[in-house]
C-alpha cells in the first residue's frame, strides 16, 4: 500500500491526462482548479453511467470571469489579440493557432466552445448563478451563446451542473467531511481534552462521594434526556405549518445533506418516541434495581478506596489511548493508501454517440497510432477513474480484511496489556494483609512489567480470538450489505442467525477474557487455563455476578453517558453557533453533525478509557473475593483477607476479626 498509494488522488481534482490539478513540481503547479470544456455534457445520463463528465477536463489557474465564445475570438484575434490571450489560457496547453478551422478545434476539443463566468466550488470551475428578482441569471444574463451557433437559458447550465454535483455528491462526501476534519480538528481536540478533564474530575470524586456523584450521574442522564424530549416536542411543534414540514422521510429519499432531514416534522417526532422509550426504561429499572444499586454503590466505595492507594491507575487509561490512537492512525493511513492503489485508467471519449470505441479503455501512449480517431474523428484518450486489472489491484480487498485483522488484534491486545495490568495492581491491594502497609512499592508500574515481560504470550492469544471474531462479524456484515437488494428470505434469516450468533460470541469471550487477565495476574498461569479456572470460579458465584458486577457495569455506563452525552450538548450548541460569546469563532462547515459526532463518540470513549479504571477495580476485587471465600474460612490460620468493609458490604460474617 505504501508503495502504490497516493492519498492525492482523493484529494486533488485529476484532469483528462491524470494530471492532478495543484501537483508541485510540475506544470499544473499553479493550476489548481478542474476546468470543464463544454460543462452543458455534464447534464448526460453518461455522468451517473461512467462517474466521469464526457468533456475535456484542464487543470487552471482561475476560472472564465466573463463571457465568450471561440468563433468570436478567432475572428477578432487580428485585432484583439487581448481577447485572444485570455481566452487561450483555456485550452488545451501549448495550442496557440488561431488559424485552424473552428470545425476542427471543436472536433479535436483543443479548446471549449465558449468560456461562461465561473466560480471555484469543491475546486472546479461552475457558473457563477445568481437570482434577480426570482430569475436565475449568470453575471446578471439569463442567456447565453454556446459556440455552436445557438442561444440558450442559463437553466441548461443549471442542469449540467446538478449533473456533476450528483458525481461530486458520490465523490466527494468523504472530501467535505475531510474539509470539515481541517477546519474544526482543535476544537474537537479542545471538546476530548474538556470529556479527559471532566471525567478525571469525576473519577477524583469517587474516591470521596462515590454514593452522591452516582445518584448525580442517574438523575443527570435522566434530566439530559427529558431536555431532549423536550427539545425534540419544541422543535415538533415550531415546524407546524411550515410548508414541506409535513413530508415524510420517505418521500424526500436519500440526501446527502442531513440538515433537510431536520426540517421534517416526522424526523423529530421519530427522535421523540425514542427518548421516550429510553427514558421510561431507564427510570423502570431504576425502581426494581434500586437494593441492588445500593450493594453496587458501596462495592464502588470499596474500590474508591483501593483506588486511593494506587492513584496512578486513574492515568493508566492514558497508556492505553496511546497505544490505541497508534493503532487506528496506522490502520487509517494504511486503509486511505490501500483504496488509492489504483493506476490510472483511461477511456475513449467520443463526440459521435455511435462510436463503437466509445467508453472502451485505451492507452493515451498509444492512442494515436491506433484506427480510433479514423473510425470516431474526434475521439480522445481521457482520464476516466483509477483502478487495475493486476494481481495486486484484484486482491486490494482482501489486502483491506487483512489491515482490519491487524487492526483489530492490535487493538485487542492493547486493550488486553491495560486490563492484566490494572488487575495486577487491585490484585496486589486485595491480597494484602494490612492495608495498606503491606501493598508493595510502585504497584501499577511492577504490573505493567510482569505483563509485558511474562504475559506478552496469553495477552496476544486472548486478543487473537477476539479478534478473530470480530473479522468474522465484520465480513457478515459486508455480505449482508451487498447482498441485501438480492437474497431471499432464507438468505436474510441465515445471516440474521450468523450475526446474532457470533454478536453473542464475541460478548462472551469478552466477559471470558477480561477475567481471565485477572487470573493471570493472580496466578500468572496461561491464557486457557486461567480462563478456565475463572470461568467456573465466576459460575460457582453466578447470582453474586448478576447481581453486583452487572449492576456496576450499568452505573458506570451512566457515568459514561452523561459525560458523552453533556460534552455533546455543549459541542452542539458551539458548531450551531448559538453560543454569543463564541459564535464568530465557531467554524464554518459543510456538515456540523462530523465534529459533533467525532466529539460525542470521542467524549464516549475517552469517559470509557477512564472509568473502565474502576470497572476493572470492581472486578478484580470481586474475583478476589470469590476466590477468598474459597481459600480461605476466616479461622486463625485461614484469615479472609479482605477489608472488614467489604465484608459487611456482601454479607459474609466474619469468623476471625482482623485489622483492616
Amino acid at each position: 500500500a505504501w508503495v502504490h498509494g497516493d492519498p492525492r488522488k482523493v484529494i486533488y481534482p485529476t484532469d483528462s491526462y491524470g494530471q492532478f490539478c495543484g501537483q508541485k513540481d510540475t506544470l499544473n503547479e499553479n493550476k489548481t482548479i478542474l476546468f470543464y470544456f463544454n460543462i452543458l455534457k455534464c447534464a448526460s445520463p453518461v455522468v451517473l453511467i461512467n462517474l466521469q463528465c464526457p468533456t475535456t477536463q484542464l487543470c487552471v489557474s482561475k476560472c472564465p470571469d466573463r463571457f465568450a465564445t471561440y468563433i468570436d475570438v478567432q475572428a477578432s484575434y487580428r485585432y484583439k489579440p487581448d481577447q485572444w490571450n485570455y481566452f487561450r489560457q483555456f485550452c488545451k496547453p501549448g495550442f496557440n493557432n488561431p488559424r485552424k478551422s473552428v470545425a476542427q478545434v471543436l472536433r479535436d476539443e483543443d479548446c471549449p466552445s465558449m468560456i461562461i463566468p465561473s466560480r471555484p466550488f469543491l475546486k472546479r470551475c461552475f457558473p457563477d448563478f445568481s437570482t434577480k428578482n426570482g430569475v436565475l441569471t449568470v453575471a446578471n444574463q439569463t442567456t447565453f451563446k454556446d459556440g455552436r451557433g445557438k442561444t440558450r437559458n442559463v437553466t441548461d447550465l443549471r442542469e449540467a451542473a446538478n449533473g456533476i454535483n450528483n458525481v461530486l455528491d458520490a465523490r466527494s462526501v468523504g472530501m467535505k467531511i475531510f474539509e470539515d476534519y481541517a477546519i474544526s480538528w482543535y476544537w474537537i481536540l479542545i471538546g476530548l481534552f474538556i470529556a479527559m478533564i471532566v471525567s478525571l474530575l469525576f473519577l477524583v470524586l469517587l474516591r470521596f462521594t462515590a454514593g452522591v456523584l452516582f445518584w448525580i450521574f442517574i438523575f443527570g442522564v435522566i434530566g439530559i434526556i427529558g431536555y431532549g424530549i423536550w427539545h425534540c416536542y419544541w422543535e415538533y411543534d415550531h415546524l407546524k405549518g411550515i410548508p414541506g414540514s409535513d413530508l415524510t422521510v420517505y418521500d424526500i429519499g436519500f440526501q446527502t445533506d442531513f440538515r433537510v432531514y431536520l426540517q421534517l416534522r416526522q424526523t423529530w417526532l421519530a427522535f421523540m418516541i425514542i427518548l421516550c422509550v429510553v427514558e421510561v426504561i431507564i427510570i423502570l429499572m431504576l425502581i426494581f434495581l434500586r437494593n441492588r444499586i445500593r450493594i453496587a454503590i458501596a462495592l464502588l466505595k470499596e474500590g474508591s478506596r483501593a483506588i486511593g492507594y494506587i492513584m496512578s491507575t486513574l492515568f493508566y487509561p492514558i497508556v492505553t489511548f496511546v497505544l490505541i490512537a497508534i493503532c487506528i492512525s496506522y490502520w487509517a493511513v494504511t486503509a486511505v493508501f490501500l483504496a488509492t492503489s489504483g493506476e490510472p485508467v483511461y477511456k475513449v471519449m467520443a463526440n459521435q454517440t455511435l462510436c463503437k470505441y466509445a467508453n472502451l479503455t485505451c492507452d493515451p501512449e498509444t492512442f494515436n497510432t491506433t484506427n480510433v480517431t479514423k473510425v470516431c474523428p474526434g475521439a480522445q484518450c481521457t482520464f476516466a477513474f483509477y483502478g487495475g486489472e493486476s494481481l495486486y489491484h484484484k486482491y486490494i480487498f482482501i489486502f483491506q480484511l487483512a489491515n482490519a485483522f491487524v487492526f483489530l488484534w492490535l487493538v485487542n491486545f492493547a486493550i488486553a496489556l491495560g486490563q492484566c495490568t490494572l488487575a495486577g495492581a487491585f490484585a496486589s491491594y486485595y491480597w494484602a494483609y494490612r492495608k495498606p502497609a503491606d501493598i508493595p512499592l510502585w504497584p501499577l508500574f511492577s504490573s505493567f512489567g510482569r505483563a509485558i515481560r511474562y504475559h506478552t504470550g496469553s495477552l496476544a492469544f486472548g486478543a487473537l480470538i477476539l479478534a478473530i471474531v470480530q473479522l468474522i462479524r465484520v465480513i457478515l456484515e459486508y455480505l449482508d450489505h451487498k447482498l441485501k437488494g438480492t437474497q431471499n428470505s432464507f438468505t436474510r434469516f441465515l445471516l440474521c442467525c450468523l450475526k446474532c450468533c457470533f454478536w453473542c460470541l464475541e460478548k462472551f469471550l469478552k466477559f471470558i477474557n477480561r477475567n481471565a487477565y485477572i487470573m493471570i495476574a493472580i496466578y500468572g498461569k496461561n491464557f486457557c487455563t486461567s480462563a478456565k479456572e475463572a470461568f467456573f470460579l465466576l459460575m460457582r458465584n453466578v447470582v453474586r455476578v448478576a447481581v453486583l458486577d452487572k449492576v456496576t457495569d450499568f452505573l458506570l455506563f451512566l457515568g459514561k453517558i452523561l459525560v458523552a452525552g453533556g460534552v455533546g450538548v455543549l459541542a452542539f450548541f458551539f458548531f450551531t453557533q448559538r453560543i454569543p460569546v463564541f459564535a464568530q469563532e465557531a467554524p464554518t462547515l459543510n456538515y456540523y453533525w462530523v465534529p459533533l459526532l467525532t466529539v460525542i463518540i470521542g467524549s464516549y470513549l475517552v469517559a470509557h478509557g477512564f472509568f473502565s479504571v474502576y470497572a476493572m477495580c470492581v472486578d478484580t476485587l470481586f474475583l478476589c473475593f470469590c476466590e477468598d471465600l474459597e481459600r480461605n474460612d476466616g479461622s486463625t490460620a485461614k484469615p479472609y483477607f479482605m477489608s472488614a468493609s467489604l465484608h459487611r458490604i456482601l454479607g459474609k460474617k466474619e469468623l476471625s476479626p482482623k485489622k483492616a
